[in-house]
């Protein structure tokens, strides 16, 4: 979980870093820096030695190469939407600059069929051993790949026109955040649009694959077939569109999107989980789960690094529920008193670690959860989705349908971000509200809202971290940012018929 977290703590100091040189030194150079290192570190990925061979070592170095990668992503979106932008005109930057947008969901897609491909391949006990390093060794040849396309590519011409003029920023972080009007227009940026394509993001393409794994306990075959299908089917929303928002603009695109995902993610994820696993529909009417705890003794398990310890009995008995992906309700309970989960007639006291050592709390939490295993299957609560009662045509809909509100959001971003800002700092000012809304209020949504879920009992609840943030990215950029498809061309004409 910390080698994870890793790479999005990161991403925003990477888009300041990379930022400020792309608009310095160049598009061109500074994404070729960062392509090399995002890709040699995935590549070193696969040769890592294992911890049983180097002991606390690997982890370390985990870490260190994940963090590699996370500077390395905060500046390689900035550097090509930016690039391609500056290639374009304000009638196809849409259109042009949604083909980069596919890459997140075109690269999901991909590593879901090479990992397929290698499990089958070398079987499950194999790829557990070793075959897991095989897409990362492969990686290499992309990155070799990539580097010669990159050499290839010209400096874009906007640089090459303000390094002609000798307009170039001589301090981009100065004159974007040192610059009132500027660092407000990041500002809105990230409350008005990134935030809310991040939330989308990871709700519609990420979190969804958690939710059916994790909560509803999916076959993973099942899942990822049903995932890559809804993939597949919503690509090609992508370009469209990027295309619909060189003709009608950016801004209605983007927040449309948001309000639906903000309106409908609810039903979506209820309808996912019924056509989904039934039984566990059933068994929630038949035999509902209660936790008998003190609330002030119940902790919000908020652990996006893995660090954190949650040992009071009120949190044994919500973490064993949640990773069994059991709804349940509370009902308060005195201070002092050790929580209970109630199944139906059944009552199982829950481990309070206080006194206790930790391999001695880890020992009667396993019991613990062994003996709550049970007494949900005794119950009717399955202990995973049976496949035949897995509607596939129905989640593969349903999903498809979170995939196009993500190409909804997604799709425009690239083009409204570049025009919101001058060419001298385009680079750094696009790059870091991205990054943020991206990296940090996408990427830590399933930690958000796994806390979210172990704290209510709701199995839904979770889906309130995305609708607030969706919500209030829709009123922030309805109200505040501007669209920026018809200035860009009304800025160009202008400049056409002066020079004329």
């Amino acid at each position: 979980m910390l080698a994870f977290a890793a790479g999005f703590i990161v991403r925003p100091f990477g888009s300041l870093v990379f930022g400020r040189l792309g608009d310095m030194s160049g598009r061109k150079h500074t994404f070729l820096i960062t392509i090399v290192l995002m890709g040699l570190p995935t590549f070193i990925v696969g040769l890592l030695p294992s911890y049983a061979t180097i002991g606390m070592a690997a982890p370390i170095a985990l870490i260190a190469l994940r963090l590699l990668q996370g500077l390395a992503v905060g500046g390689e979106y900035g550097g090509a939407v930016t690039y391609v932008a500056e290639y374009s005109t304000p009638s196809n930057r849409g259109f042009n600059t949604s083909w980069i947008q596919t890459t997140g969901t075109g690269g999901l897609l991909l590593s879901l069929f090479v990992i397929l491909g290698v499990r089958t391949l070398t079987g499950e006990e194999q790829f557990a051993s070793w075959g897991w390093r095989i897409p990362f060794l492969f990686s290499i040849a992309l990155l070799g790949v990539s580097m010669w396309i990159r050499l290839k590519l010209k400096e874009s011409p906007e640089f090459e026109k303000m390094k002609v003029q000798g307009t170039r920023s001589k301090s981009p972080l100065r004159d974007t955040f040192g610059n009132r009007r500027n660092a407000m227009t990041v500002l809105l940026s990230l409350l008005g649009c990134t935030a809310g394509l991040g939330v989308v993001a990871y709700t519609s393409q990420f979190y969804v694959q958690f939710f059916l794994l994790q909560t509803l306990k999916v076959d993973g075959r099942i899942a990822n077939e049903v995932l890559a299908i809804a993939l597949v089917l919503g690509l090609p929303f992508y370009v469209f569109f990027g295309w619909l928002s060189d003709r009608i603009g950016r801004k209605p695109v983007i927040l449309t999107g948001c309000l639906l995902a903000a309106v409908t993610y609810f039903p979506i994820y209820k309808s996912i989980a019924h056509y989904a696993n039934p039984q566990l529909e059933h068994a929630h009417t038949m035999a509902p789960v209660t936790v008998y705890a003190p609330p002030g003794e119940c902790s919000l398990q908020f652990n996006p690094v893995g660090t954190a310890s949650f040992t009071r009995s009120c949190d044994s008995a919500k973490a064993a529920l949640a990773r069994n992906a059991v709804p349940y309700s509370t009902v308060a309970q005195p201070p002092g008193t050790v929580a209970s989960i109630h199944i139906g007639e059944q009552v199982i006291s829950a481990v309070d670690g206080k006194g206790l050592s930790r391999s001695q709390f880890a020992a009667q939490t396993a019991a613990f959860d062994a003996q709550v295993a049970h007494a949900l299957a005794s119950s009717g609560y399955p202990a995973t989705a049976v496949p035949a009662d897995v509607n596939r045509p129905m989640l593969v809909l349903l999903i498809t349908i979170l995939i196009v509100y993500l190409t909804m959001v997604y799709s425009p971003a690239a083009a409204w971000l570049v025009e919101l800002f001058p060419p001298q700092i385009r680079y750094t000012a696009t790059s870091l509200p991205y990054n943020i809304g991206n990296g940090w209020f996408g990427g830590f949504l399933p930690a958000t809202a796994f806390a979210m879920v172990a704290a209510t009992g709701d199995i839904y609840y979770g889906l309130w971290y995305p609708v607030v943030v969706a919500s209030c990215t829709f009123v922030i950029g309805l109200v505040f940012l501007p669209e920026t498809r018809f200035a860009a061309a009304a800025k160009i004409s202008s400049a056409r018929a002066s020079t004329n």
